[in-house]
């Protein structure tokens, strides 16, 4: 007889199904949207851990799948935020030319 596993997080949405066409029984609950907000905050930093880690494509898509999942949280799309992303990098400018920024001196007075 196998343990139960306990996981208590935020899985994408066919996670159950993959589950039980293992022949596993998941148990899951609907989150209230303010415990699915916090919730998806937890999974971003899980994703972003996992990146750290492994710095490969497939951990940075999950990342967007939280972001795209966020955004509709704050009434918004990922098309938003692209458009938001776009407008910050033609204000502001991306990180193409690598600077790191080491301190800025004041201004002398003359």
């Amino acid at each position: 007889m196998s343990q139960n596993q306990v996981y208590r997080k935020l899985v994408r949405d066919r996670i159950p199904e993959i589950i039980a066409g293992r022949g596993e029984c998941p148990q899951t609950r609907v989150l209230s949207d303010d415990d699915f907000k916090a919730a998806l905050v937890r999974k971003l930093d899980e994703e972003v851990a996992e990146f750290k880690t492994d710095r490969n494509l497939e951990e940075l898509a999950d990342i967007l799948e939280v972001v795209d999942a966020l955004a509709g949280t704050l009434n918004g799309t990922f098309a938003d935020v692209l458009k938001i992303k776009r407008a910050k990098r033609s204000q502001r400018g991306g990180f193409e030319k690598k600077l790191f920024l080491e301190q800025v001196a004041a201004r002398q007075r003359g």
